[in-house]
């Protein structure tokens, strides 16, 4: 079973993907993802992979037969691509060197692009997932992007807020964020030229740091050619950071937020930028979204995110001297 299936409550999609139940859990003698799988090239440096269990598809099946006057579904339409970030089974993002993580940035610029053509795609989300406890199967270092056929509600709300400020006030609402950061300077971690790092005021997770581009653009595929190389710096610097932190692999969620394709221009509003959600609040203590965060969507961040920024600095301190 791979459908779509209409939510009137909230106005938005839930992806039913049955199929995916069957993924396999990663075995300890093989890797897919690893050369001389027969799956991957012999010799990669990044790899754009298609996922055998995807959630979306180009040519999706029929939905079944459960749609009535009231409920409504619709093929699960998109594209689901795996990106492998390195032909070495053990290696991690921050391990990687910037060189190579520029590779990368410029695959999720190339697979932006073409997911894009297809003008019945209206969104493209990059992401990794990293971890057991974010419930990834395959440890070898991957991302993923998919390609919906909807505009996602998280999206749509922050579209409407945006464009909502622009045109109350004339000005990009992301913008505008990353001057107030700026200037309070409490919760910035670190900046580059071309990128600001920082845990947000209203952080709904205790190190959930973003990475937002200093200069105005909606999309990864207008980064110049110097900001793509500042923000494979920046993404090695900040999954380091977060490592640092406790001295073990920290998972994450990691989320690249870009403006919809193949529908409204919102390049006057929106604004690329980059959000990590880690699950864990302290070493070894988890941070579950329990009912208030998920039956009402009314977070709670069990910490002050000004006193996490201070632990996130000297966490950065600490990982880039490591580099030295």
């Amino acid at each position: 079973m791979a459908e779509l299936r209409w939510n009137p409550l909230i106005e938005d999609y839930v992806m039913i993907a049955s199929h995916r139940q069957n993924r396999p859990q990663m075995p300890k003698d093989w890797c897919p993802f690893c050369p001389g799988s027969g799956k991957v090239p012999e010799h990669f440096t990044v790899y754009e992979y298609d996922n055998d269990f995807p959630a979306l598809s180009q040519n999706p099946p029929e939905p079944d037969d459960v749609a009535t006057d009231f409920f409504k579904v619709k093929p699960a339409y998109g594209k689901c691509e795996v990106i492998l970030y390195s032909p070495e089974h053990e290696i991690t993002l921050p391990e990687l060197s910037v060189p190579h993580i520029r590779e990368l940035v410029d695959l999720w610029v190339e697979r932006f692009n073409a997911l894009r053509k297809d003008a019945n795609i209206k969104y493209v989300f990059i992401f990794e997932n990293r971890g057991d406890v974010v419930g990834v199967t395959m440890p070898h270092p991957h991302g993923q992007i998919y390609g919906y056929s909807f505009v996602p509600k998280r999206l749509e709300l922050e579209m409407n807020s945006a464009k909502k400020h622009l045109a109350n006030s004339g000005n990009c609402l992301f913008c505008d964020l990353i001057k107030a950061e700026s200037k309070e300077q409490k919760r910035v971690i670190f900046e580059n030229e071309y990128f600001t790092v920082f845990l947000p005021f209203f952080s709904e997770y205790p190190y959930g740091v973003n990475i937002y581009a200093k200069r105005h653009i909606s999309n990864i595929t207008e980064l110049t050619d110097a900001e793509k190389q500042a923000f494979a710096k920046t993404l090695k610097e900040t999954a380091g950071m977060l490592d640092a932190l406790f001295d073990y692999k920290f998972p994450y969620m990691m989320c690249m937020y870009n403006a919809p394709v193949n529908g409204e221009d919102a390049s006057d509003y929106y604004h690329f930028h980059v959000s990590f959600y880690p699950p864990m609040r302290s070493r070894d203590k988890q941070k579950f979204n329990a009912s208030s965060e998920t039956g009402a969507w009314a977070h709670c961040n069990p910490t002050a995110p000004e006193e996490k920024a201070e632990e996130l600095r000297a966490a950065h301190k600490k990982f880039v001297d490591s580099l030295q």
